[in-house]
Protein backbone atom coordinates (compact mmCIF):
# COMPACT_ATOMS: atom_id res chain seq x y z
CA UNK A 1 0.00 0.00 0.00
CA UNK A 2 1.11 2.96 -0.91
CA UNK A 3 1.76 6.47 1.75
CA UNK A 4 0.15 9.03 1.88
CA UNK A 5 1.73 12.32 0.55
CA UNK A 6 1.34 15.58 2.58
CA UNK A 7 2.50 18.72 0.85
CA UNK A 8 3.67 21.39 3.16
CA UNK A 9 3.74 24.87 2.51
CA UNK A 10 5.40 27.48 5.07
CA UNK A 11 7.92 30.41 4.12
CA UNK A 12 9.78 29.37 8.03
CA UNK A 13 12.12 26.86 7.24
CA UNK A 14 11.79 25.51 11.33
CA UNK A 15 7.97 24.97 10.80
CA UNK A 16 8.75 22.60 7.50
CA UNK A 17 11.35 20.81 9.22
CA UNK A 18 9.08 20.04 12.14
CA UNK A 19 6.08 18.80 10.43
CA UNK A 20 8.41 16.94 8.19
CA UNK A 21 10.01 15.13 10.67
CA UNK A 22 6.70 15.24 12.34
CA UNK A 23 4.79 13.63 9.58
CA UNK A 24 7.40 10.73 8.45
CA UNK A 25 7.18 9.55 12.01
CA UNK A 26 3.49 8.89 11.21
CA UNK A 27 3.97 6.64 8.35
CA UNK A 28 3.12 9.71 5.81
CA UNK A 29 5.81 11.03 3.18
CA UNK A 30 6.01 14.90 3.34
CA UNK A 31 7.38 17.20 1.06
CA UNK A 32 7.59 20.82 1.47
CA UNK A 33 7.40 24.10 -0.67
CA UNK A 34 8.59 27.52 0.75
CA UNK A 35 6.16 29.59 -1.21
CA UNK A 36 2.27 29.26 -2.66
CA UNK A 37 4.01 29.38 -6.14
CA UNK A 38 6.38 26.65 -5.47
CA UNK A 39 3.79 24.73 -4.10
CA UNK A 40 0.97 24.78 -7.06
CA UNK A 41 4.02 23.63 -9.35
CA UNK A 42 4.79 20.55 -7.20
CA UNK A 43 1.23 19.66 -6.79
CA UNK A 44 1.18 19.87 -11.06
CA UNK A 45 3.16 16.40 -10.45
CA UNK A 46 0.61 15.28 -8.41
CA UNK A 47 -0.36 12.05 -6.33
CA UNK A 48 -0.66 14.13 -2.68
CA UNK A 49 -3.44 13.16 -0.41
CA UNK A 50 -3.33 16.80 1.66
CA UNK A 51 -1.98 19.83 1.75
CA UNK A 52 -0.92 21.89 4.99
CA UNK A 53 -0.35 25.42 4.53
CA UNK A 54 0.54 28.63 6.36
CA UNK A 55 -1.68 32.13 5.86
CA UNK A 56 1.12 34.68 6.03
CA UNK A 57 3.53 33.84 2.92
CA UNK A 58 5.56 36.50 0.95
CA UNK A 59 3.36 36.78 -2.58
CA UNK A 60 0.66 34.52 -2.60
CA UNK A 61 -1.04 34.52 0.81
CA UNK A 62 -2.13 30.44 1.69
CA UNK A 63 -6.23 31.82 1.16
CA UNK A 64 -4.87 32.50 -2.33
CA UNK A 65 -2.92 29.13 -2.67
CA UNK A 66 -6.23 27.37 -1.18
CA UNK A 67 -8.83 28.71 -3.60
CA UNK A 68 -6.54 27.89 -6.45
CA UNK A 69 -6.09 24.22 -5.10
CA UNK A 70 -9.89 24.15 -4.95
CA UNK A 71 -10.25 25.24 -8.75
CA UNK A 72 -7.58 23.30 -10.10
CA UNK A 73 -7.92 19.98 -8.25
CA UNK A 74 -11.40 20.63 -5.94
CA UNK A 75 -11.00 16.75 -4.38
CA UNK A 76 -7.46 17.43 -2.58
CA UNK A 77 -8.08 18.57 1.27
CA UNK A 78 -6.70 21.82 2.09
CA UNK A 79 -6.11 22.38 6.12
CA UNK A 80 -5.03 25.87 7.10
CA UNK A 81 -2.94 27.08 9.76
CA UNK A 82 -3.61 30.50 11.16
CA UNK A 83 -3.06 32.87 14.51
CA UNK A 84 -6.16 32.99 16.77
CA UNK A 85 -7.03 35.99 15.79
CA UNK A 86 -7.45 35.71 12.25
CA UNK A 87 -10.16 32.44 12.52
CA UNK A 88 -12.89 34.78 10.96
CA UNK A 89 -10.87 34.70 7.35
CA UNK A 90 -10.02 31.09 7.92
CA UNK A 91 -13.85 30.08 8.39
CA UNK A 92 -14.44 32.19 5.29
CA UNK A 93 -11.94 29.70 4.42
CA UNK A 94 -13.88 26.79 5.02
CA UNK A 95 -16.82 28.55 2.99
CA UNK A 96 -14.69 28.46 0.06
CA UNK A 97 -13.88 25.00 0.22
CA UNK A 98 -10.49 24.82 2.61
CA UNK A 99 -11.11 20.88 4.66
CA UNK A 100 -10.37 22.49 8.35
CA UNK A 101 -8.21 25.59 9.79
CA UNK A 102 -5.86 24.98 13.06
CA UNK A 103 -4.63 28.04 15.19
CA UNK A 104 -1.24 28.51 16.22
CA UNK A 105 0.84 27.86 18.32
CA UNK A 106 -0.93 24.70 17.15
CA UNK A 107 -0.62 20.83 19.50
CA UNK A 108 1.20 18.63 17.44
CA UNK A 109 -0.78 15.75 17.76
CA UNK A 110 -3.98 17.80 17.31
CA UNK A 111 -2.35 18.56 14.12
CA UNK A 112 -1.84 14.81 12.82
CA UNK A 113 -5.34 13.86 13.80
CA UNK A 114 -6.57 16.87 11.74
CA UNK A 115 -4.21 15.89 8.59
CA UNK A 116 -5.52 12.01 8.95
CA UNK A 117 -9.17 13.21 9.01
CA UNK A 118 -8.38 15.56 5.93
CA UNK A 119 -6.78 12.82 4.13
CA UNK A 120 -9.63 10.37 5.57
CA UNK A 121 -11.94 12.32 3.71
CA UNK A 122 -11.44 11.61 -0.02
CA UNK A 123 -14.23 9.51 -1.30
CA UNK A 124 -16.70 10.47 1.43
CA UNK A 125 -20.11 10.75 1.22
CA UNK A 126 -19.41 14.95 1.91
CA UNK A 127 -17.57 14.90 -1.40
CA UNK A 128 -19.00 12.87 -3.73
CA UNK A 129 -21.17 14.42 -6.82
CA UNK A 130 -24.38 15.84 -5.93
CA UNK A 131 -26.05 13.02 -8.10
CA UNK A 132 -27.36 11.53 -5.05
CA UNK A 133 -29.82 14.44 -4.32
CA UNK A 134 -31.29 14.76 -7.74
CA UNK A 135 -33.93 12.17 -5.84
CA UNK A 136 -34.93 14.42 -3.60
CA UNK A 137 -38.16 16.65 -3.88
CA UNK A 138 -36.69 20.29 -4.66
CA UNK A 139 -39.72 21.97 -3.11
CA UNK A 140 -41.21 19.66 0.45
CA UNK A 141 -42.51 21.36 2.68
CA UNK A 142 -40.10 24.20 2.02
CA UNK A 143 -43.37 26.47 1.23
CA UNK A 144 -42.57 30.75 0.46
CA UNK A 145 -43.57 33.16 -1.48
CA UNK A 146 -41.52 35.76 -0.06
CA UNK A 147 -38.20 37.41 -1.65
CA UNK A 148 -36.78 36.88 2.22
CA UNK A 149 -37.39 33.08 2.06
CA UNK A 150 -36.22 32.80 -1.40
CA UNK A 151 -32.79 34.44 -0.58
CA UNK A 152 -32.71 31.92 2.03
CA UNK A 153 -33.69 28.68 -0.37
CA UNK A 154 -31.26 29.88 -2.59
CA UNK A 155 -28.64 29.83 0.25
CA UNK A 156 -29.41 26.43 0.93
CA UNK A 157 -29.44 25.07 -2.40
CA UNK A 158 -25.50 26.64 -2.28
CA UNK A 159 -24.49 25.41 0.82
CA UNK A 160 -26.06 21.95 0.68
CA UNK A 161 -23.03 19.86 -1.39
CA UNK A 162 -20.49 21.27 1.46
CA UNK A 163 -19.35 19.64 4.32
CA UNK A 164 -18.91 22.96 6.06
CA UNK A 165 -21.22 23.39 9.40
CA UNK A 166 -24.32 25.62 9.33
CA UNK A 167 -26.03 27.45 11.85
CA UNK A 168 -29.43 28.55 11.43
CA UNK A 169 -30.59 31.62 13.85
CA UNK A 170 -33.94 32.80 14.32
CA UNK A 171 -36.95 32.70 17.03
CA UNK A 172 -38.62 30.01 18.11
CA UNK A 173 -41.02 27.89 15.93
CA UNK A 174 -39.89 29.91 12.24
CA UNK A 175 -38.84 26.28 10.67
CA UNK A 176 -35.17 25.57 11.91
CA UNK A 177 -35.23 21.80 11.63
CA UNK A 178 -37.10 22.36 8.40
CA UNK A 179 -34.59 24.18 7.01
CA UNK A 180 -31.71 21.69 8.03
CA UNK A 181 -33.88 18.70 6.83
CA UNK A 182 -33.81 20.48 3.64
CA UNK A 183 -30.27 20.90 3.35
CA UNK A 184 -29.87 17.54 4.15
CA UNK A 185 -32.17 16.29 1.63
CA UNK A 186 -31.00 18.35 -1.26
CA UNK A 187 -26.73 17.55 0.01
CA UNK A 188 -25.02 13.89 -1.94
CA UNK A 189 -25.86 12.61 2.48
CA UNK A 190 -29.53 12.66 1.54
CA UNK A 191 -29.68 8.64 1.41
CA UNK A 192 -27.95 8.93 4.59
CA UNK A 193 -29.47 9.38 8.15
CA UNK A 194 -31.14 12.66 9.04
CA UNK A 195 -30.82 12.64 13.21
CA UNK A 196 -32.82 15.80 15.25
CA UNK A 197 -31.67 16.29 18.83
CA UNK A 198 -33.11 19.37 20.96
CA UNK A 199 -30.38 20.45 23.27
CA UNK A 200 -32.84 22.27 25.48
CA UNK A 201 -35.04 18.88 25.85
CA UNK A 202 -32.34 16.91 27.54
CA UNK A 203 -30.75 17.54 31.06
CA UNK A 204 -27.25 18.31 31.34
CA UNK A 205 -26.69 14.80 32.59
CA UNK A 206 -27.94 13.01 29.81
CA UNK A 207 -26.49 15.19 27.04
CA UNK A 208 -23.40 13.74 26.84
CA UNK A 209 -24.20 9.80 26.84
CA UNK A 210 -27.38 10.82 24.05
CA UNK A 211 -24.85 12.35 21.67
CA UNK A 212 -21.56 10.44 22.06
CA UNK A 213 -23.57 7.00 23.91
CA UNK A 214 -21.39 4.69 26.28
CA UNK A 215 -20.09 1.45 26.99
CA UNK A 216 -21.59 -1.16 29.13
CA UNK A 217 -20.73 -0.36 32.94
CA UNK A 218 -19.75 3.36 32.06
CA UNK A 219 -21.91 4.43 34.82
CA UNK A 220 -24.56 3.05 37.62
CA UNK A 221 -27.32 1.77 35.20
CA UNK A 222 -25.65 1.08 31.77
CA UNK A 223 -26.06 -2.57 31.38
CA UNK A 224 -25.78 -2.77 28.07
CA UNK A 225 -23.73 -0.30 25.40
CA UNK A 226 -25.35 2.49 23.61
CA UNK A 227 -25.09 3.92 20.17
CA UNK A 228 -25.11 7.86 20.54
CA UNK A 229 -26.87 10.45 17.88
CA UNK A 230 -23.23 10.87 16.48
CA UNK A 231 -22.77 7.14 15.56
CA UNK A 232 -26.65 7.26 14.32
CA UNK A 233 -25.95 9.96 12.28
CA UNK A 234 -22.55 8.14 10.69
CA UNK A 235 -22.51 8.92 6.49
CA UNK A 236 -25.60 11.68 7.38
CA UNK A 237 -26.39 14.97 8.98
CA UNK A 238 -26.97 15.60 12.82
CA UNK A 239 -29.19 18.37 13.65
CA UNK A 240 -28.94 19.81 17.38
CA UNK A 241 -31.32 22.47 17.88
CA UNK A 242 -31.01 25.11 20.64
CA UNK A 243 -27.32 24.53 20.73
CA UNK A 244 -27.06 27.60 22.91
CA UNK A 245 -28.04 25.30 25.98
CA UNK A 246 -25.35 23.05 26.39
CA UNK A 247 -23.05 23.00 29.01
CA UNK A 248 -19.20 23.83 29.25
CA UNK A 249 -18.39 20.56 29.27
CA UNK A 250 -19.78 18.83 25.97
CA UNK A 251 -18.88 21.94 24.21
CA UNK A 252 -15.64 21.10 24.48
CA UNK A 253 -16.24 17.82 23.95
CA UNK A 254 -18.32 18.88 20.43
CA UNK A 255 -15.57 20.90 19.53
CA UNK A 256 -13.22 17.69 19.26
CA UNK A 257 -15.31 16.16 17.04
CA UNK A 258 -15.97 19.12 14.66
CA UNK A 259 -11.87 19.02 14.57
CA UNK A 260 -11.02 15.36 14.31
CA UNK A 261 -14.12 14.20 13.27
CA UNK A 262 -13.56 11.69 16.10
CA UNK A 263 -15.15 11.08 19.51
CA UNK A 264 -15.30 8.71 22.33
CA UNK A 265 -18.40 7.47 24.34
CA UNK A 266 -18.65 7.78 27.66
CA UNK A 267 -16.41 4.03 29.51
CA UNK A 268 -14.67 4.02 26.40
CA UNK A 269 -10.63 3.87 25.90
CA UNK A 270 -10.63 4.15 21.96
CA UNK A 271 -12.00 6.71 19.52
CA UNK A 272 -14.46 6.03 16.97
CA UNK A 273 -14.38 8.08 14.01
CA UNK A 274 -17.69 9.29 12.14
CA UNK A 275 -18.75 10.87 9.41
CA UNK A 276 -21.21 13.37 9.91
CA UNK A 277 -22.56 16.58 8.59
CA UNK A 278 -23.26 19.11 11.86
CA UNK A 279 -26.72 21.33 11.29
CA UNK A 280 -27.26 23.16 13.96
CA UNK A 281 -29.97 25.95 15.65
CA UNK A 282 -30.63 28.03 18.03
CA UNK A 283 -33.00 31.31 19.27
CA UNK A 284 -30.44 32.55 21.24
CA UNK A 285 -27.46 35.32 20.80
CA UNK A 286 -24.72 33.03 20.39
CA UNK A 287 -22.05 36.21 20.72
CA UNK A 288 -23.68 37.34 23.98
CA UNK A 289 -23.50 33.84 25.29
CA UNK A 290 -19.88 34.22 24.35
CA UNK A 291 -18.79 37.73 25.93
CA UNK A 292 -20.61 36.08 29.33
CA UNK A 293 -18.81 33.50 29.17
CA UNK A 294 -21.27 30.93 28.42
CA UNK A 295 -20.10 29.52 25.33
CA UNK A 296 -16.71 28.53 24.31
CA UNK A 297 -15.83 31.03 21.13
CA UNK A 298 -13.91 29.21 19.24
CA UNK A 299 -16.92 26.65 19.06
CA UNK A 300 -19.28 29.48 17.98
CA UNK A 301 -16.45 30.44 14.55
CA UNK A 302 -16.87 26.16 13.89
CA UNK A 303 -20.79 26.16 14.15
CA UNK A 304 -21.10 29.04 12.16
CA UNK A 305 -19.44 28.75 9.45
CA UNK A 306 -21.82 29.20 7.10
CA UNK A 307 -24.99 31.06 9.21
CA UNK A 308 -28.83 31.49 7.89
CA UNK A 309 -30.95 33.66 9.78
CA UNK A 310 -34.57 32.56 9.59
CA UNK A 311 -36.81 35.79 9.84
CA UNK A 312 -39.73 35.52 11.92
CA UNK A 313 -43.69 34.81 10.37
CA UNK A 314 -44.57 38.55 10.64
CA UNK A 315 -41.69 39.79 8.92
CA UNK A 316 -42.61 37.72 5.51
CA UNK A 317 -46.41 37.83 5.73
CA UNK A 318 -47.12 37.18 1.33
CA UNK A 319 -45.94 33.16 3.35
CA UNK A 320 -48.80 32.82 5.80
CA UNK A 321 -51.73 31.92 3.34
CA UNK A 322 -49.62 29.47 1.72
CA UNK A 323 -48.33 27.83 5.00
CA UNK A 324 -52.00 27.78 6.14
CA UNK A 325 -52.90 26.18 3.52
CA UNK A 326 -50.20 23.71 3.15
CA UNK A 327 -50.84 22.76 6.85
CA UNK A 328 -54.87 22.58 6.62
CA UNK A 329 -54.76 20.26 3.64
CA UNK A 330 -52.74 18.06 5.86
CA UNK A 331 -54.59 17.90 8.68
CA UNK A 332 -57.79 17.48 6.41
CA UNK A 333 -56.43 14.79 5.13
CA UNK A 334 -55.21 13.30 8.52
CA UNK A 335 -59.16 14.14 10.11
CA UNK A 336 -61.43 13.08 7.22
CA UNK A 337 -62.16 16.56 6.26
CA UNK A 338 -61.77 18.71 3.05
CA UNK A 339 -60.96 21.72 4.60
CA UNK A 340 -58.35 22.99 1.85
CA UNK A 341 -59.01 26.91 0.84
CA UNK A 342 -58.87 30.36 2.89
CA UNK A 343 -61.41 32.93 2.48
CA UNK A 344 -60.31 36.56 1.96
CA UNK A 345 -61.74 37.65 5.39
CA UNK A 346 -59.70 34.51 7.27
CA UNK A 347 -56.74 35.64 4.79
CA UNK A 348 -56.84 39.68 6.40
CA UNK A 349 -57.23 37.49 10.06
CA UNK A 350 -53.93 36.03 9.61
CA UNK A 351 -51.72 38.29 8.02
CA UNK A 352 -53.21 40.83 10.61
CA UNK A 353 -52.11 38.66 13.49
CA UNK A 354 -48.65 39.13 15.00
CA UNK A 355 -48.13 35.38 15.16
CA UNK A 356 -45.80 35.41 18.44
CA UNK A 357 -45.39 31.54 18.08
CA UNK A 358 -44.56 31.71 14.14
CA UNK A 359 -45.10 28.63 11.73
CA UNK A 360 -45.22 26.92 14.72
CA UNK A 361 -48.52 29.03 16.27
CA UNK A 362 -50.02 28.82 12.24
CA UNK A 363 -49.77 25.08 12.46
CA UNK A 364 -51.33 24.84 15.29
CA UNK A 365 -54.19 27.10 14.42
CA UNK A 366 -55.17 25.37 11.57
CA UNK A 367 -55.02 22.06 13.27
CA UNK A 368 -57.60 23.52 15.32
CA UNK A 369 -59.87 24.94 12.68
CA UNK A 370 -59.82 21.40 11.29
CA UNK A 371 -60.99 19.98 14.52
CA UNK A 372 -63.53 22.82 14.52
CA UNK A 373 -64.60 22.10 10.96
CA UNK A 374 -67.83 19.98 9.47
CA UNK A 375 -67.18 17.57 7.14
CA UNK A 376 -68.71 19.62 4.11
CA UNK A 377 -66.50 22.92 5.42
CA UNK A 378 -64.43 23.41 2.02
CA UNK A 379 -63.17 27.51 3.16
CA UNK A 380 -61.65 28.46 6.15
CA UNK A 381 -63.73 31.21 7.47
CA UNK A 382 -63.07 33.76 10.52
CA UNK A 383 -65.35 31.47 12.72
CA UNK A 384 -63.23 28.37 12.58
CA UNK A 385 -59.91 30.55 13.65
CA UNK A 386 -59.03 30.77 17.37
CA UNK A 387 -60.48 33.48 19.49
CA UNK A 388 -57.42 35.71 19.65
CA UNK A 389 -57.13 35.62 15.67
CA UNK A 390 -60.71 36.13 15.24
CA UNK A 391 -59.90 39.41 17.73
CA UNK A 392 -57.44 40.36 14.56
CA UNK A 393 -59.58 40.45 11.81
Amino acid sequence: MSKKRILIVDDEVNIRRILQVAFDREGWVAVTAEDAHEALATLEKGGFSAVLTDVTMPGMSGYQLQETIGSQWPELPVVIMTAFGTIPQAVSAIRKGAFEYITKPFDLDHLKRVMQAAMDSTGTPSTKPRAAAKSADPKGRFIYRSEAMAQIDETVQQVADSRASVLITGESGTGKEVVANRIHQLSPRASGPFVAVSCAALPDTLLESELFGFEKGAFTGADNAKAGRFEMADGGTLFLDEIGDIPMLTQIKLLRVLQERTFERLGATAPTKVDVRLVTATNRNLQAQVDAGEFRLDLMYRLRVIEIRLPALRERTEDIVPLAEYFLARASEANDRVLVSVSSEAARALEAYPWPGNVRELENAMEYAVALASRGDEELTVRHLPSDLRSAA
